[in-house]
């Protein structure tokens, strides 16, 4: 069964608000997944959004909108290279982070794009996501976005989120080693049975979903190809009549 996921290729995004190299709990905790999916000879790609200078909007490309630089078509274009991704984000008043927001938002502004089949670009990859922090929060978040995932044409399998939180309040955030002048190994989270079996299960649902798609070719294009629509196509489609 080892690398039996070779040639897949995933893309993990993380949304924290700190720029590299500034400690990231976030990517602490995707590092689990990628590692996992690096075990299985998956390509792994791990971006931080806020490295780069990508400015709101839901344009493909911003300079056109008044915007002097864009690097996210160039982003978007490693992000489209994978079959899977994973979304992460930290905690911020209950939610997901503003820069994850802007993910989404960037990602709808090429969801009407359509592949070789006329479909919506998105279409047979798979996307999942990993949530951290020091409040409760995580499905909140793993809500709205795994729905906006899927609604743009990502597959969701199941189980694809995981996430840690630890007391409500300040305190030890995943991956810390101190606190309060205190020695914690493992680092905080590590040896959460919870997070870590959430965590290998979403990564393995993501990669069996990714691969089943890759090997049969993505969805067949019968019943949702935009092309298909535009040119006239109903396929069986009756309206009812207004009575």
């Amino acid at each position: 069964m080892k690398n039996k996921f070779t040639g897949l290729k995933a893309a993990y995004v993380n949304c924290t608000l700190k720029k590299s190299p500034t400690k990231s709990h976030t990517r602490d905790l995707m590092d689990v997944s990628a590692k996992i999916m690096e075990s299985e000879g998956v390509d792994v790609e791990a971006l931080r959004l806020v490295d780069y200078d990508v400015p709101v909007g839901v344009q493909p490309d911003m300079t056109k909108e008044g915007y002097a630089k864009d690097e996210w078509p160039a982003l978007y274009e490693k992000i489209l290279a994978a079959d899977i991704l994973v979304v992460g984000t930290p905690i911020w008043l209950g939610g997901r982070s503003s820069v994850a927001s802007k993910l989404i938002e960037r990602l709808y502004a090429m969801s009407g794009y359509q592949n070789d089949k006329g479909q919506y670009v998105y279409y047979g990859k798979a996307g999942g996501c990993i949530v951290t922090g020091n409040e409760d929060g995580v499905k909140h978040c793993a809500m709205g976005i795994l729905y906006a995932l899927q609604h743009l044409g990502y597959s969701i399998p199941p189980q694809a989120d995981a996430g840690w939180i630890g007391e409500v309040g300040p305190g030890p955030s995943y991956g810390d080693t101190e606190w309060n002048g205190e020695k914690k190994n493992p680092p905080v989270g590590y040896n959460s049975e919870f997070t870590n079996r959430n965590t290998t299960f979403m990564t393995y649902n993501l990669l069996h979903l990714a691969k089943m798609l890759k090997d049969s070719g993505g969805y067949p294009a019968y019943g949702n190809s935009r092309k298909d629509w535009d040119d006239g196509t109903r396929w069986g489609l009756e309206n009812p009549e207004y009575r």
